[in-house]
């Protein structure tokens, strides 16, 4: 990948991974909860969700579901339904929260590191407008006379450490206000909002149409 392709791509990526999104949710979610260390585990799922997208947009997949108006319904309502199952699940847990006299730390869904890996994962690897802007971006900084793979392990590399970045930064400033979420009922305060966020991020996916040129 030249520098003149290769300089552009690597601002866009910063543009992209600074929007706020789905995986800043995650990561500013699980940054108050678990602190900035275990956060990682998440991100780390969030990258290898990024990482398929990337993949299917490059081998033509991506292109294939925006074609087949099946494949694309149906990556579409497995990726807000996720959402919206997980949301539900926060605004559950804070509603059967006691209201006093449990600890913060009782009050917690504790996930272990495989599933806060998934987590992540399955939040980037199920998001149809990231399968289709990857699609629309993609292919705007390869060069056709060069050998694909090698620019793909370019891009690849260059937008997974570009949004480690950025992800480990959401997730460090929501680890800094975990003092002021220690109470029972301040947690739950943080809980719904977060639900909440992740259930209408679902309806939004769901409301997510392809134009006739792929690109909404």
């Amino acid at each position: 990948m030249t520098l003149d392709l290769w300089l552009p791509y690597f601002f866009a990526c910063w543009v992209i991974a600074l929007s706020p999104g789905n995986g800043a949710v995650i990561s500013m979610n699980h940054g108050l909860n678990y602190g900035l260390r275990q956060t990682s585990i998440t991100i780390l799922g969030l990258q290898a969700g990024l990482l398929l997208i990337m993949a299917l947009a490059m081998a033509g997949v991506g292109t294939l579901l925006l074609a087949s108006e099946m494949a694309f319904s149906t990556v579409k309502w497995i990726g807000a339904g996720y959402l919206f199952y997980i949301g539900w699940q926060q605004w559950r847990q804070a509603s059967r929260q006691p209201q006093a006299e449990s600890s913060a730390a009782g009050d917690k869904q504790i996930l272990g590191a495989r599933q806060r890996f998934l987590y992540g994962f399955l939040t980037n690897a199920t998001n149809p407008k990231g399968i289709v802007f990857m699609v629309a971006v993609l292919p705007q900084f390869i060069d056709p006379n060069a050998p694909q793979l090698n620019q793909f392990i370019c891009m690849a590399l260059t937008m997974t450490t570009v949004d480690l970045i950025v992800m480990h930064g959401y997730a460090l400033l929501a680890a800094h206000l975990q003092r002021w979420f220690k109470s029972s009922a301040a947690q739950k305060i943080q809980q719904r909002f977060f639900g909440g966020v992740l259930m209408v991020a679902g309806i939004g996916v769901l409301c997510f149409k392809r134009s006739a040129n792929g690109i909404t």
